[in-house]
Parts: structure tokens; C-alpha cells; sequence
């Protein structure tokens, strides 16, 4: 079979994250060929004629679909798979519909608020003020559309009881976070992570992780930042692990933490594979963060740590998702 993989365009000078999508790239060629497919690749930017042309020229059996974002904004994530829907193409992963919602923070959080699943309350500037919160409320500022912990770092975590406070808050971190900023009220508590991949019977739901924070300083908020995640020299990198062995005493959470899971693939009608991470809080439990649609394959990545986990490799999760696509309508 013929398929064409696509991907972000990574330019001169792109951060740790940018060009994390490259190594993607060659792990799922790898993947791809070792299961006798014919694999080409190609970087998406704004020029969206050129990469009509080029898919209508080649017209691959399928498209795998590995774009986070164009001109490195993740608020254009939906083009392409939008563009592959106009063009009548099979691609991988989730639909377009399903990748705008999650993507937009917000959206993704009313989404699965209106079908009664935990998530953390959130305000932009502008809206009324919760007058039910106290002056010391914990609040973190984030991108409404990037991911990867874009702009984050410990300074995200404020605390402010007043909307002119919040408000400058999210002035401050606006272009940190890609020019749109969300301030979500923080949930001090474990954080899990829990990777999902279509079967036979509609998902599995791998391994759950959490996230440790070891040798953390009390005043430092427990989040993973942007360091954590892909400054490979930082204490925060080395210090935020993933645990897979939980005691006997979280079955419950655990349980709990996989029906959510799959509650929100069901909710965004979810394909292919897809991570959703969580927050438990102290007295309401688990708190859904985000639904992260065709996160990152690379194989040191936390998708790739919970296949291993459950006896599967990246060339067998390949296979899978190649067979859903093509399963799809």
C-alpha cells in the first residue's frame, strides 16, 4: 500500500518540540516499511495549494496523519486533516472535528462538561468573576491551543481572587503561549496519564502512568512544564519520571481513571490513538486536563513507554491504526 505521511514543516531554529515531529517522522517510516508499505514524506506549511497538488499527483492509499500544527501554530492543527476530508482521502487518527475541539482548550473542556465528565473550572478576561472563590484561588495560565506545555513554566501557577489580578495574569503570558492565554483554577493533586489505541473491539486503554515529582521543593508548583517535557538538561526533566506499579490501594482510582478514558474517546468519537491526561484531586478525584488527539509517537515518548507496558511495539500499534483507517467510512 501507498501511504504518505505528513507532517509539520520544521524551520530554521524551531524549539525541542517543533522538531520532535521529525523524529516521529522516521519512526513511523520505519514502522510503515516494516510492514511492506511504500512510504513517502511531506512537511505541510501555509501553502496549501501546493500540498493539494501534490496529494492529488501522488493520490496515496492513505495519509498518515502526524501534523501539530502549520507555520508553528497549533490553532491551524484542523487544516489539514479538513484538507484530506475535501480531497475524499483516507488518513489515520482522529477526524477533523474531533482534533479542533480537543485542540481548543476550551471547547474540549465544555465538550466533556455537557456529558457530565470532571474537568477544572477555567475564565478568559472579559467573563463574569466566580464570586463564590476565595482570594487565594491557585489558578494556571496555558495556551487555548498549544500543546506540549508550550509557554509553560513554574511562574504559570498565580493566585489571584480578583479578575483585574487573573486578568494581567493572562496580559503577561499571552505571547509565551502562542497569543491566546486560558486560565484554568489548579489542581494540586497526582497526575496520571493514560494512552489509548483502537482494537478490535472499538479501544484499549494501555497501562495507565503517573507522573512523579521527586526532590520537589514544597514552593515549586507539581506541574510539567515545558522544561520537563523537552529540556533534556533540567532538573525538571529528570525529575518528573513515570511510574507504571502502582499498589493495591489505587485499583479503584485506576478503574475509575480507565472508564473516564474511554468515556471521552467515546465523547469526540475518537480514531487511531490518543492520550488523555488527568489531575486527582485530593476530595473530588480525577479531574480530566486535556483529550490529546494523535499524540506523539516518538519512541521515548509516554505513548510509546505504556505500548511497551502492554507488550505491544510501535510497528504493532502501526498496524492497528493502518487498519482502522482503512476500516473507516
Amino acid at each position: 500500500m501507498r501511504v504518505t505521511i505528513l507532517h509539520d514543516l520544521v524551520e530554521r531554529g524551531a524549539r525541542a518540540d517543533e522538531t520532535d515531529v521529525l523524529v516521529q517522522r522516521d519512526a513511523v517510516i520505519a514502522a510503515l516499511r516494516a510492514l511492506g508499505h511504500h512510504v513517502e514524506a511531506l512537511g505541510c506549511g501555509l501553502d496549501l495549494q501546493a500540498l493539494r497538488d501534490e496529494l492529488e499527483q501522488h493520490r496515496p492509499d492513505l495519509v498518515f496523519n502526524l501534523v501539530e500544527s502549520i507555520a508553528r501554530s497549533g490553532r491551524l492543527i484542523h487544516v489539514v486533516p479538513a484538507l484530506l476530508d475535501t480531497l475524499g482521502m483516507r488518513y489515520t487518527g482522529a477526524r477533523t472535528d474531533a482534533i479542533y475541539l480537543t485542540s481548543h482548550k476550551r471547547l474540549g473542556k465544555r465538550w466533556l462538561a455537557a456529558l457530565e465528565l470532571p474537568v477544572a473550572r477555567d475564565w478568559q478576561t472579559g467573563e463574569p468573576w466566580p464570586a463564590e472563590l476565595g482570594r487565594g484561588t491557585r489558578w494556571i495560565v496555558k495556551s487555548v491551543w498549544e500543546h506540549g506545555s508550550v509557554g509553560m513554566d513554574h511562574d504559570s501557577v498565580v493566585t489571584a481572587g480578583d479578575a483585574a489580578t487573573l486578568a494581567a495574569a493572562l496580559r503577561a503570558r499571552r505571547t509565551a503561549v502562542g497569543g491566546e492565554a486560558l486560565a484554568e483554577q489548579f489542581v494540586d493533586g497526582r497526575e496520571f496519564n493514560l494512552a489509548l489505541l483502537t482494537d478490535r473491539d472499538g479501544v484499549q486503554v494501555l497501562p495507565p502512568a503517573e507522573i512523579e515529582f521527586v526532590d520537589w521543593h514544597d514552593d515549586t508548583p507539581r506541574i510539567v512544564d515545558w522544561r520537563a517535557k523537552w529540556d533534556a538538561q533540567s532538573p525538571e526533566y529528570h525529575n518528573t519520571p513515570r511510574r507504571f506499579d502502582f499498589p493495591a490501594a489505587d485499583a479503584p482510582l485506576l478503574r475509575e481513571l480507565e472508564q473516564l478514558a474511554r468515556a471521552a474517546w467515546t465523547a469526540f468519537r475518537l480514531r487511531g490513538w490518543a492520550r488523555v491526561d488527568f489531575r486527582v484531586h485530593p476530595e473530588r478525584g480525577p479531574i480530566v486536563l486535556e483529550v490529546n488527539t494523535n499524540p506523539c509517537l516518538s519512541p521515548d515518548a509516554g505513548f510509546a513507554a505504556a505500548l511497551a507496558r502492554a507488550g505491544l511495539d510501535l510497528t504493532a500499534a502501526i498496524e492497528r491504526i493502518v487498519a482502522d483507517a482503512m476500516g473507516a467510512p
